[in-house]
């Protein structure tokens, strides 16, 4: 890598951190969103591994995590298959790849725009997890991204506001293991992406600490509307260069 492509990457996950320190999610959405602008999704996916493993450990420690655990270990489950069934997808490259991971974030954006909110009874909770789960996984394994449906899943759950984000943490670090397991069986993590992946390290780190710094600052509900509308249109724009 150049001084210019180090930069570039270096920015972005700088970018992605904040938005994970102040709102708790967004790193994997933004960094491989950005990225796929300039690289294919696949090794978008490879450099995303370990800063988005570090944080979201952080994220998903602290009391309480062995409660979501037991709650919510069907759905992440079939996280790992789901994941492993969709990866030939993301790392055949090509437009469709690029199409898909649109698709996906445009799909995100749009559901944090202009979803209403929703409530699963404990009924529905147990009979959507384990589809859920896996159709996350497939999501996961052919973009890249952790976002549909589990997401919005996660949200009607009723969860508290910390329970949730923790229990965001806790997918996120599961999705991101299922997807760096199956990089590896198809070869596209290698030593020398996971060095590269350890070079995003300390700008998602700096930028995590500053979004915690923001917090404060700026309005989570301002921010959440342009996060997603940001991702809507870089999503639309994505698949638009990937199907059109």
């Amino acid at each position: 890598m150049d001084l210019t492509n180090l930069a570039v990457i270096g920015l972005v996950f700088l970018i992605a951190g904040a938005a994970k320190g102040l709102i708790g999610l967004g790193l994997p959405t933004i960094a491989i969103g950005l990225l796929a602008l300039v690289m294919p999704p696949a090794e978008a996916a490879g450099l995303l591994l370990l800063p988005s493993l570090v944080t979201n450990i952080l994220q998903a420690s602290g009391p309480g995590w062995r409660v979501l655990l037991r709650r919510l270990w069907p759905m992440l489950l079939l996280l790992v298959p789901g994941t492993l069934a969709g990866i030939r997808l993301l790392t055949g490259g090509g437009p469709l790849a690029l199409g898909l991971l649109g698709l996906a974030l445009a799909a995100y954006g749009g559901w944090g725009l202009f979803a209403p909110p929703t409530h699963l009874s404990a009924r529905m909770e147990r009979l959507s997890a384990a589809p859920i789960g896996l159709a996350g996984g497939l999501v996961t394994g052919a973009t890249g991204v952790f976002v549909m449906p589990v997401v919005p899943w996660l949200g009607a759950l009723g969860l508290s506001r910390d329970a949730l984000v923790q229990a965001l943490g806790l997918s996120f670090l599961v999705a991101t293991l299922a997807l760096g397991l199956a990089l590896a069986w198809q070869g596209s993590f290698t030593p020398v992406s996971a060095g590269a992946s350890l070079l995003a390290l300390p700008p998602t780190l700096a930028g995590l600490a500053l979004g915690s710094r923001l917090r404060g600052l700026i309005p989570p509900p301002l921010f959440r509307r342009i996060f997603f509308g940001s991702l809507l249109a870089l999503g639309a724009h994505l698949a638009i260069r990937g199907l059109a």
